[in-house]
């Protein structure tokens, strides 16, 4: 019996230590469960509250870059005299774009003494010496962008809140200094944005520079902050200089947050956002107090906790996948709307241009017509085949996929020689100034399409002018190209070739589409809208660029930029009108093309024109006629585009096994040819004409080999 009782009571011991050691274990494995997710959760609160902080900073100061950007246009190239004598027209205008940014309390144009020129607050401008504030003497020395200085007080007779200011020099024709444009940013402005979004409590926001200045907190403090870059806050930045999450003690009031920080990408700025740890801790002990005040259904609420956070990161996963397929429908939607103003754009064109050949093969289909009628009729189909060889190809240079031809030509020299033909283009009531360059300006590119770029921005000019007005084209050095990467620059510098006219301008919210196919804002039937995309492609295919200024009223100015290459260059010779077609005389000639009907075409005229023809279908047969016997023929002619083997490595086949035979191209589009050239082959753009071909195969001229015809 005793055993039992011993027994009994051990059991009973054992089941009061486990009654003590479950509870506690489990307590211990949910405390250390909601730890993880309190602290996970709060990191993903902070970065989801730095996100906004963020971004909300960068609009504020890309809004104040652009606003700096236009005072310095308004007041580029005018003296400090010019702008004295300004005064009250110019302290309007800044006092109105000041009452459009809540940002900021003040504008400010300085000499190079730092003297106030004018401002947005009074006029006339204090005789107040400014050269001493942080905006000002940063860019004494040199020209260092955008400056963001330091938090300062106003200084007599003005009062009001602190700020900090945003500079840049002034623009100069010749780099030198010529003063400051200065906007004076309220701090209190971020702070109470920062108040609005930091509801939950131990909320933390501030932005500050890089050198450890804190420009503006919340909560918010009396007195300036900085950083040292040195100290511990400095030290963890600097492992992770761009952003990341740390947990550090305030030097400013002692407290210790869980801090995100991220800095602007274009600005020497960073953005914070956190919340106390003591906050975080809280949120921690709120929820343990749960488990000890219900102690029994622990496991029960632990369950209940882990089934909350479960359908919390479901519903924040269903939430991103709608998000997600939404923007891919709007993305998709986006696309098909580009593509159909694109397909409608050519079916409109394409449709005209057909019904001028339809009704022109009608008309010749008609009996007893007359010989001139007869040949006006022709020459309107030869007249639209061109057209519409046009019309392709600007789709081509719009996109980017143009075969070009480049060599090096002077630009100078180049639209000397265009010059005339401009003028018969735009007309006498238009007066047109040539500023040629100083120096030759030699570029390697295509110098037919630069032609055709530079004509399609003179006419586009023209366009723009009503009635009488100047037409000025100008060619100048750049050292770079306008907003582009510094490693992406050319070397030599780029030649900037700039077309201005006197028209009506272009309204702001036009300037971002005037590029796009198709895009016009003349009436139907006087424009394409493919001049300006045939010069965005071209610029862009080039390793050039293109941008446009311009003003309602004052008129526009087109900038093509291209990449200047060392050497010297020859007088581009403008290609004559198609001549007679050539006689074959008995020349042997392989064609290689896969369509049926287009290779039926070139080998009935070549045949009429004496040649002699064989057609295959691919270049597998084309190979094994030339391996059949390689000497009967003098030239291939091929198309690039076909199944199987493409002309190209035809070509480049042929090349290696029979040197001697030349080999001419022809394709409408390829995107070999687009990016790598035509591999030193003769090549013959589609549609092309009979007398074209001809001429082609008579330059590269017969085979010089000896026929075996005698029979040993």
């Amino acid at each position: 019996m005793q055993t039992a009782q011993r027994n009994s009571l051990r059991l009973l011991q054992w089941m009061m230590v486990a009654s003590l050691a479950l509870p506690l274990a489990l307590f211990a494995f949910a405390s250390a469960v909601s730890w993880v997710s309190i602290h996970e959760t709060a990191d993903r609160e902070i970065e989801r509250a730095l996100d906004v902080a963020h971004e909300h900073a960068l609009k504020v100061f890309e809004t104040i870059d652009r606003s700096l950007s236009e005072i310095a246009e308004i007041i580029r190239h005018v003296s400090d005299a010019d702008i004295v004598a300004r005064e009250q027209a110019l302290h309007l205008r800044l006092k109105q774009l000041v009452a459009s940014l809540p940002q900021v309390k003040s504008v400010w144009i300085f000499d190079a003494r730092g003297r106030a020129l004018v401002n947005s607050l009074v006029v006339p401008a204090p005789e107040i010496d400014f050269s001493d504030r942080d905006y000002f003497r940063t860019h004494v020395a040199g020209d260092v962008g955008t400056y963001i200085g330091e938090a300062l007080t106003p200084r007599p007779p003005y009062q009001g809140a602190a700020f900090f200011g945003v500079s840049r020099r002034r623009p100069s024709k010749d780099d030198s200094f010529t003063g400051v444009i200065q906007t004076s940013v309220l701090p209190e402005y971020f702070e109470s944005y920062y108040a609005r979004i930091g509801r939950e409590s131990g909320s933390f926001f501030a932005v500050g520079r890089a050198d450890g200045t804190v420009l503006a907190r919340f909560p918010a403090t009396g007195r300036d902050i900085r950083l040292d870059r040195g100290g511990p806050i400095g030290k963890l930045i600097a492992a992770d200089p761009k952003a990341g999450l740390i947990t550090v003690t305030s030097p400013v009031d002692g407290i210790e947050r869980r801090l995100g920080y991220q800095r602007l990408a274009e600005y020497p700025i960073y953005v914070s956002a956190g919340l106390a740890t003591s906050a975080i801790h809280a949120r921690w002990l709120s929820t343990m107090s749960q488990h000890l005040i219900f102690g029994a259904p622990a496991t029960a609420l632990l369950f209940a906790l882990l089934g909350l956070a479960l359908r919390r990161t479901r519903h924040l996963h269903f939430e991103a996948e709608k998000r997600r397929q939404a923007e891919e429908a709007l993305k998709h939607g986006q696309r098909l709307e580009a593509l159909g103003r694109l397909t409608g754009g050519v079916a409109h064109d394409f449709n005209n241009l057909l019904t001028v050949i339809r009704a022109s093969v009608d008309l010749l289909r008609r009996p007893d017509l007359p010989e001139a009628r007869r040949l006006r009729y022709i020459e309107a189909i030869s007249d639209t085949v061109t057209r519409a060889a046009k019309l392709t190809g600007q789709l081509l240079a719009f996109a980017r996929r143009q075969t070009l031809k480049p060599e090096i030509f002077d630009v100078g020299r180049n639209l000397q020689t265009l010059s005339e033909m401009i003028a018969t283009l735009i007309g006498s009531r238009i007066e047109i100034v040539i500023l040629g360059p100083e120096e030759p300006c030699f570029v390697n590119a295509d110098a037919g399409q630069f032609e055709t770029a530079i004509i399609n921005m003179a006419v586009n000019a023209r366009d723009a002018i009503e009635g009488r007005g100047r037409l000025t084209i100008a060619v100048g050095m750049a050292a770079s190209l306008p907003n582009a990467a510094p490693l992406s620059q050319n070397p030599y510098g780029y030649v900037a070739v700039s077309v201005a006219d006197t028209g009506s301008g272009i309204p702001p919210d036009q300037l971002e589409r005037i590029f796009e196919p198709f895009f016009t804002t003349k009436q139907a039937g006087h424009g394409t809208g493919l001049g300006l995309s045939q010069v965005f492609g071209f610029a862009k295919q080039s390793g050039g660029e293109v941008v446009v200024a311009s003003e309602v009223g004052k008129g526009s100015i087109f900038t093509l930029y291209l990449p200047r290459t060392a050497g010297s260059g020859k007088l581009r010779q403008r290609p004559a009108a198609d001549t007679q077609a050539v006689d074959g005389s008995g020349m042997s000639v392989l064609v290689v093309e896969d369509n049926a009907e287009v290779g039926q075409f070139a080998t009935d005229a070549l045949a009429e024109l004496g040649y002699a023809t064989k057609l295959v279908g691919n270049a597998t047969h084309a190979l094994e006629e030339l391996e059949a016997g390689a000497e009967q023929f003098d030239a291939v002619f091929t198309d690039v585009v076909m199944p199987g083997m493409s002309g190209i490595e035809l070509a480049q086949e042929i090349r290696r096994c029979h040197p001697d035979l030349p080999v001419v191209l022809t394709s409408g589009y390829s995107h070999v040819l687009s990016e790598h050239g035509s591999y030193g082959f003769e090549l013959l753009q589609k549609p092309y004409s009979i007398e074209q071909l001809s001429r082609v195969l008579h330059r590269i001229g017969p085979r010089k080999v000896k026929r075996a015809n005698e029979v040993s």
